[in-house]
């Protein structure tokens, strides 16, 4: 356990210094494919009915969250018959690996950089690598507010969740937790194809990000006033817009953002060329700037560090107590 906690500081210094290692050797292009294996497996064993698909949904979770935890800790156990020490570094490794605050800020700042460079289809390709909806009908204020949500809801998604799982579990509980999120990400759709098949693993997402969202929207509002955002208004629009969305998680984040910004977030968007109706979050003070981008990703590392303070301080205590 103490291994664990040591691994967990490590990854995270490694992630702000290094950011998203890239390459096809990253684990959750691993989880990605393993995914996309399953589903094609076990879309030819089930039947194609509401029940057929549920249950395939279902074995889909199981194959993909049994894969993703067991790997590691077979990998992790093996390292400690060797050796603590390796046992530590590749731990360290599996952690840096599985949070994502220094690749965010980086992917978002692109779109900052082109904005602030006028070129609105730049901007608006920069955003598409980082969102889901469609991008071509954006504005210059559309692709801001964008990336600003963009970085609040990752914020618990890609960074506090995953810690919240590692400080518990261990890389492994990590690994279990992104193998949940990324299904999410790859099936978890309301559409034709996935409506039965990814509505176990939509759930599912649902369920493990129901605390974690809620604890990075107080550790969110505390950061916001250590460095200087509003927030009383963020805490005010939070308690008031965090229901704003579709998801039981997702508007917890972005709603602290909208304050502490004093901005209006969210709205009406275009996925797959249809216009989806959304309620706003947040209040429309000023319009979404550029400038928001960078002052998010200041919250967004405000956050963590925070986050990373009290979640090892925690584990460590619990620890000690033992």
């Amino acid at each position: 356990m103490e291994i664990s906690l040591l691994a967990l500081g490590i990854g995270f210094v490694l992630d702000l210094i290094l950011g998203d290692p890239q390459g096809l050797w990253h684990p959750i292009r691993v989880i990605g494919w393993w995914i996309s294996t399953c589903e094609k497996g076990i879309r030819k064993i089930v039947p194609d009915t509401e029940k057929g698909l549920l249950a395939g949904g279902v074995l889909l979770v199981v194959l993909v969250t049994g894969f993703s935890t067991a790997v590691p800790v077979v990998l992790l156990w093996s390292a400690h018959m060797v050796s603590p020490w390796l046992c530590l570094a590749l731990e360290s490794i599996m952690c840096y690996q599985l949070l994502a605050t220094k690749s965010l800020k980086t992917e978002s700042m692109k779109v900052y950089k082109e904005l602030v460079k006028s070129d609105l289809k730049g901007a608006r390709y920069a955003v598409s690598m980082i969102v889901g909806r469609d991008t071509e009908r954006l504005t210059e204020e559309g692709v801001a507010k964008a990336a600003v949500e963009t970085v609040a809801e990752n914020t618990s998604d890609g960074i506090i969740a995953p810690m919240i799982f590692m400080a518990i579990g261990g890389a492994a509980g990590g690994f279990f937790y992104k193998s949940v999120n990324t299904m999410d990400s790859m099936v978890g759709y309301k559409n034709d194809r996935y409506l039965y098949f990814g509505r176990c693993a939509a759930l599912f997402d649902d369920v493990l990000n129901y605390i974690p969202a809620r604890i990075s929207a107080w550790l969110m509002i505390a950061a916001s006033r250590v460095i200087g955002l509003d927030r009383k208004n963020a805490r005010k629009i939070y308690l008031r817009d965090r229901y704003n969305h579709a998801s039981p998680n997702s508007a917890h984040t972005e709603a602290v953002m909208a304050g502490a910004l004093r901005v209006q977030l969210a709205g009406d968007a275009w996925y797959f060329g249809k216009l989806h109706k959304k309620k706003f979050i947040g209040d429309p003070y000023r319009p979404v700037v550029p400038e928001d981008i960078r002052t998010a990703n200041r919250l967004l590392y405000a956050t963590a560090v925070l986050a990373i303070a009290v979640f090892t301080g925690l584990k460590a205590l619990i620890l000690f107590m033992i």
